[in-house]
């Protein structure tokens, strides 16, 4: 039961995600801590930490990551087939209806009326996971630090996640 469980569970996310990856986590963050509890708010934000940390993207990192933690391999086998099962199989069905109605008012009307409510998502998952975090100088260092390299240095996120490894490795042993 706890197989099919973790892939409706992320079915479910990953095919009411719309938006690109980010959306997914708010989804991922209510099936894995409210409705399973499979993980506590920690875990979850350290899960999400090592997603976003690594490269590809950021629905299969995650489905891995609670996969294995809730079933093992076979956990990360079914999380992983219900995060992209659907998904696969409506590229390979409907890419050429899609591409011929890319330019459809209709399709650009739902677009633009869906990225207000995957901002806010996104939001409220940082919000969520930066109350879950303990505040110490160190983690005030790195989040003023990000801020400065993002907006003002315009690094590139993933030279800025590779620097705070390194200052966490440095600081966090």
């Amino acid at each position: 039961m706890q197989l099919w469980d973790l892939f409706i569970g992320f079915f479910r996310a990953s095919n009411l995600a719309f938006g690109g990856g980010p959306a997914i986590i708010p989804l991922v963050q209510a099936e894995t801590l409210s409705r399973y509890h499979w993980l506590t708010p920690a875990q979850f934000s350290d899960g999400l930490a090592i997603s976003t940390a690594l490269p590809g993207p950021i629905a299969t990192l995650l489905a891995g990551f609670v996969g294995y933690h809730v079933s093992g391999w076979l956990g990360v086998l079914v999380a992983l087939l219900g995060t992209i099962g659907l998904t696969t199989l409506v590229v390979i069905f409907l890419t050429n209806f899609l591409m011929k109605h890319m330019n459809s008012p209709i399709l650009k009307g739902m677009l633009k009326g869906v990225r207000p409510v995957v901002t806010v998502l996104v939001a409220k998952t940082a919000f969520d996971i930066g109350m879950n975090t303990s505040f110490n100088i160190y983690n005030i260092v790195i989040v003023i630090f990000t801020l400065f390299a993002l907006f003002k240095l315009k690094l590139h996120p993933g030279i800025i996640i590779l620097l705070s490894m390194a200052f966490g490795i440095l600081v966090f042993r």
